[in-house]
């Protein structure tokens, strides 16, 4: 007997991919791994200078998008499918975290508005632009990018982003399950801090606040978006076959520490 050879490197082989917030961070370096495992790849970002760098990166396809405008994430899905003749994977990634979003004693109206609507909304219309392929395919696979603050409490507190993470995990739980029966699988990936530009940026107005998000991570570091990359991946290939409408945790055991090691 023949034991057939399969080859890993090549998991996400002939997948159109549409990533948002593709251009920089976990975005960018999912488009780099998805590309490496076969995936054609459609990158959805605000910003067209990166957007397209990113996209001639990969050798895939750059879609400029406001995540926040229904016509325009409409756009990028339908657009990718006439190009491509299918969408297989939405990596609904795009997100911000702006210094005025803070305490719920300072945050104002505008602050959580502005970020419901960037981390909430757009993964309610793009997931809503994706099964619209999806349930005609009867096959697909979303990833939704929420974060561990969804999981647990933190005194260093980011009101608006920490309860439209909460938003987006419960979403894709309904998803996942309302849409198992259609070969499709909806999941939210949670990651920790993750050394990326927007992270940087948030810490370097507040040294002390990184510090105090540091000490509390068991392996001692922030993430690299390689590491969430490779996530993405797996959630997105055959190999998560059986996983849908989880909530999967890439924080380096800091939802689950009591205390941190010496």
């Amino acid at each position: 007997m023949t034991i057939p050879t399969i080859d890993l490197t090549q998991r996400l082989g002939g997948k159109i991919a549409v990533i948002t917030g593709g251009a920089s961070g976990i975005g960018l370096a999912t488009a780099k791994r998805f590309a490496a495992e076969g995936a054609t790849v459609v990158i959805g970002d605000f910003n067209a200078r990166t957007g397209e760098a990113a996209a001639a990166l990969v050798g895939g396809l750059f879609i400029q998008v406001d995540v926040t405008d229904e016509a325009q994430v409409n756009h990028l899905f339908d657009h990718t499918a006439e190009v491509y003749g299918s969408v297989d994977i939405a990596f609904n990634n795009a997100g911000i975290s702006p210094p005025e979003d803070d305490s719920i004693e300072t945050t104002e109206l505008p602050a959580w508005d502005r970020v419901q609507d960037v981390n909430l909304k757009s993964v309610y219309l793009c997931s809503r632009a994706a099964l619209r392929h999806m349930v005609a395919q009867q096959r697909g696979s979303i990833i939704n990018t929420a974060s561990f603050v969804a999981t647990v409490g933190s005194a260093t507190s980011q009101i608006s982003y920490t309860a439209s993470k909460g938003g987006v995990l419960a979403m894709t739980r309904e998803l996942g399950v309302q849409f198992a029966r259609q070969g499709i699988r909806v999941n939210a990936l949670c990651p920790g801090p993750v050394n990326t530009p927007l992270l940087q940026e948030l810490f370097a107005s507040d040294v002390e606040r990184a510090q105090r998000r540091l000490v509390h991570i068991p392996v001692g570091r922030f993430a690299e978006p390689e590491e969430l990359a490779a996530a993405v991946a797996f959630l997105a290939s055959d190999d998560a076959s059986f996983i849908t409408a989880s909530s999967f945790i890439v924080d380096g055991g800091i939802s689950s520490a009591y205390v941190t090691p010496l």
